[in-house]
Order: C-alpha cells, then sequence, then structure tokens
C-alpha cells in the first residue's frame, strides 16, 4: 500500500469518529422504527406502516455497514491483544489476523463513507447530451463530432440505445450542433460530469503548414425529465411547423414535419427534424424540452442554496473548460481531477471509462469535504 493510500485510509477512519456520534444516531433510529412497526397500533394503519417501512430500510444499509465496523474494531483490539503474548507462533497467527481485520475494517470506512453521500435522484435516468462546436470554424465542428463518436461508441459498450432528437451538419463531416438521446438505466450517473467546454489541440487535416490549432465544443447532459415531474401548460408553448433542412421553411420535403415548440415563459425552444414524422418530431421535441426545463429548474435551485456550492461543476456551469485534449502529446488532461490519461485514440473511440471513475471518485471526496464542512 502507498503512502498516500494509507493516508486516505486513516483519514477515512479518523472522519468516521467523527461522525460516530451521528452514526450512534442513525443505528437509534433505526431501532426505534423497529419496534414501532412491531406495535398492534401501527399494524392496523397501512399508510403509516408503509412510511415507517420506507425510512427504516434507507437506513437499513449504513446501519449493518456501522454495525458491522464497530465489531470489527473491537475484534482488531482483542487480537490484538494477543500480540505480546509469549509464545510465537500464537502472536503470528495473531498479527495475520489483525492484518485481515484491518483490511476488512478500510473497506467498511469506505462504504460507510459512500452511504454518507447524499443520492442523486436523477443517477438512474437516461439523458439527453447536447454537443455544440464552439471556437475554431471547421475544425470546432468536426471536434464536435469526434465526441458525438466518443459518447455513442461508449453507450454502444454498456448496452445503451443511442437516438438523435436534432442536428445541424455540415458537409465536411462536422457538426454545428447534435442533440441525442441515450436511453439506459444509470446513464445519468455515468456521464453528468462530461457537461462543460471541451478543448482540443491538434493540427487539423486542412491545414497545410503543420500549425497546431486549438478549438472547442461544449457539451450539456440532461437527465430525460417525466411529464410529472415538468408541469407545462400547453397554453404556454408556441408550436411551430416547416420544412425540414432549413429554419426558413425551405422545401427540402413535400410536407413539412420539422418540428419547433417554444416554451413561452422562459423562452426554451426545441427543434426536432430528424424524423419524417410530423407526430414523432414532436414527441422528441418534447422530451428535449422537458429536459431543458428540468435543468434549467435544477441550475436555478442549486445557485439559490449555496454560493459555495455555483463554483463546482455540478452546478452546470457550461463556461468551464474541463478537458483538454492535446494529440500531440497523445494526452487527455481532465481539469478538475487535475489527471492526464494517454492512448487519445482510444479515448475518441469510447475507452472513456477510467476518465468516468476518476471523476466518479472526485464527486465523491467533493460531497465527503463539503458533508465535514
Amino acid at each position: 500500500m502507498t503512502g498516500a493510500s494509507q493516508s486516505a485510509l486513516d483519514t477515512g477512519v479518523f472522519m468516521l469518529n467523527k461522525l460516530a456520534e451521528k452514526l450512534d444516531e442513525v443505528d437509534a433510529r433505526y431501532r426505534e422504527l423497529t419496534h414501532l412497526l412491531e406495535q398492534p397500533e401501527v399494524a392496523t394503519d397501512y399508510a403509516k406502516v408503509q412510511e415507517l417501512a420506507k425510512e427504516r430500510a434507507s437506513l437499513e444499509r449504513l446501519v449493518s455497514l456501522f454495525r458491522d465496523y464497530r465489531k470489527t474494531e473491537q475484534e482488531i483490539k482483542d487480537t490484538g491483544s494477543l500480540l505480546d503474548g509469549e509464545e510465537e507462533e500464537i502472536a503470528a497467527l495473531a498479527r495475520q489476523e489483525v492484518a485481515a481485520l484491518e483490511q476488512r475494517r478500510d473497506q467498511l470506512v469506505h462504504d460507510i463513507r459512500l452511504g454518507l453521500l447524499p443520492p442523486d435522484p436523477n443517477d438512474e435516468k437516461s439523458i439527453i447530451m447536447e454537443i455544440r462546436a464552439g471556437a475554431g470554424g471547421e475544425e470546432a465542428g468536426l471536434f464536435a463530432a469526434d465526441l458525438y463518436r466518443m459518447y455513442t461508441r461508449y453507450a454502444t459498450e454498456c448496452g445503451w440505445h443511442v437516438e438523435i432528437m436534432d442536428r445541424n451538419a455540415t458537409g465536411i463531416g462536422a457538426f454545428k450542433e447534435i442533440v441525442f438521446e441515450i436511453r439506459g438505466k444509470g446513464a445519468y450517473s455515468r456521464l453528468k460530469h462530461e457537461s462543460g467546454v471541451h478543448r482540443v489541440q491538434r493540427v487539423p487535416a486542412t491545414e497545410t503548414s503543420g500549425r497546431i490549432h486549438t478549438s472547442t465544443a461544449t457539451v450539456a447532459v440532461l437527465p430525460e425529465a417525466d411529464e410529472v415531474e415538468v408541469s407545462i401548460k400547453s397554453d404556454d408553448l408556441r408550436i411551430d411547423i416547416f420544412h425540414a433542412g432549413g429554419h426558413g421553411g425551405q422545401n427540402v420535403q413535400k410536407v413539412a414535419t420539422a418540428v419547433r415548440i417554444v416554451h413561452i415563459p422562459s423562452g426554451i425552444t426545441a427543434v426536432c427534424q430528424d424524423e419524417r414524422s410530423q407526430l414523432k418530431n414532436k414527441t422528441k421535441a418534447m422530451a428535449v424540452l422537458r429536459a431543458r426545463i428540468l435543468d434549467a429548474e435544477q441550475r436555478k435551485q442549486q445557485e439559490q442554496l449555496t454560493e459555495r456550492r455555483r463554483s463546482q461543476v455540478g452546478t452546470g456551469d457550461r463556461a468551464e473548460k474541463v478537458r483538454t485534449y492535446n494529440f500531440p502529446q497523445d494526452r487527455v488532461t481532465d481539469h478538475r481531477v487535475e489527471a492526464s490519461f494517454h492512448n487519445l485514440p482510444g479515448i475518441l473511440e469510447g475507452k472513456i471509462e477510467p476518465i468516468i471513475e476518476a471523476l466518479v471518485s472526485w464527486e465523491q471526496a467533493e460531497q465527503l469535504e463539503s458533508a465535514m464542512a
């Protein structure tokens, strides 16, 4: 075990000891709920039983882990007392057992720390992802297309379904903008940290002098919103129907099928023209609109909660540079975790799991630090 790893574990044990009083309260509440559920007068009240059972279930895993931690700590102390025995054989066995118990305790500390983190209610949802070319002209559009391919390849490896909602492409395989759905359980939990400004440094294919260009693309990740989560009145919507291929009504098709929906109170707009059916385009556009409205409401709530949260990437600040893709050095650097990853071609083919794992750990550390403050 490295010094850094041991230090992290020691810090985890220290933090857990600081939270012992709170965990004792959680344990006491769990025992109280168990007692209440055994009372005859409660058993006849179905709504009350449901309420209490739900609360107890939410505490069960954390209580079990904490009790196991307490038991393991006591076993370490009891077994440690044998280390001072006169018989070397017994002391040697005791050392082995203490080492195994300490390893188990460290794992319990890790699991308890994660158990204390508040769950993100959106984690299990599918997502709508929006990628837009930023600074850099056509090269930025090509980079946007690279990012689209990277995320769709990753989604395919995860067994998720990808469907394009809207796109604005150029003739050289670039995107000014592309909006697409990634449908699959847990998609938001794995990809929510991708929001932000992505920067690429490379020599464009059209560059004859070999100069390195810097271009950007923005990525937005929105949890897909259910109708019950976002209340949208039909009177608040303006729905425009036009011919696909151009917002000016170009006659690309004989029948107008493209749909633009504007939420008048907020000014939020969603467009879909990828399907040949007007109904399908309208359904897709409404899904995008709901997701954008939900995202706007959640970001507004986050900004109202605390100024500190506004400075963190979880607020969805689109203006912050989150990652750089450096082709000459075959390196991808994520500026939040301050770590670099190599094999850039493989990463652009969807091999982004190491980056995602690093970001998940980073988020957990940020939340733990916030909880301890």
